[in-house]
């Protein structure tokens, strides 16, 4: 199994920057978890995680990237380098060159495209860097913001999977949006 791709500096366009997650994101992440009480579902966590389990998850980070089956990066908007939301690549599958992203930007930075820029700059490190050619993206159905990100960073709505992903009240359907390496080019 492949390593995840390294970041030899951060990747960036005119507005944000990704760089890999560190413990210092640690109190802006547990902000955002307070801030929208939400955002644990959205997750698909049962419960919003505590600082010791951000702790250890970020213990664990550079042995799953290196073992090649998650990352986690950490959206700033330099020159500051505080924490904006975080992109998670996970269930990736080298053999069928596809993985499955996460996004989220904390409560008082919506609205401005960062999510959107988030996931084309993962997106294109992806497919240069890691040679994956499917990307994919699930959001809840009454998630319009997450859809209209995804749309705009280029992935194409594929259909809605029924209760897809468990949740407090119950299995969530899920809208399944997916980006090719041909489509980004």
């Amino acid at each position: 199994m492949p390593a995840i791709p390294p970041l030899g500096q951060p990747l960036s366009d005119s507005v944000v920057a990704l760089r890999f997650t560190t413990e210092r994101d640690i109190p802006e992440i547990l902000i955002a978890y307070q801030e929208d009480p939400l955002l644990h579902v959205r997750m698909s966590h049962l419960r919003p995680p505590s600082g010791a389990e951000l702790g250890r998850a970020l213990e664990q980070a550079q042995r799953e990237r290196e073992a090649g089956t998650r990352v986690s990066l950490t959206i700033v908007q330099p020159p500051d380098d505080d924490c904006r939301g975080l992109v998670s690549v996970h269930t990736i599958d080298w053999q069928q060159g596809r993985a499955e992203l996460g996004v989220w930007v904390t409560p008082r930075h919506r609205g401005r495209g960062i999510a959107r820029r988030a996931l084309r700059l993962t997106a294109a490190w992806l497919f240069e860097a890691g040679q994956l050619e499917r990307l994919e993206l699930f959001t809840d159905t009454d998630n319009a913001a997450m859809s209209r990100a995804g749309a705009a960073a280029g992935f194409v709505q594929e259909g809605v999977l029924r209760a897809y992903r468990p949740g407090p009240d119950g299995r969530r359907d899920m809208v399944a949006m997916s980006l090719l390496g041909q489509d980004a080019s």
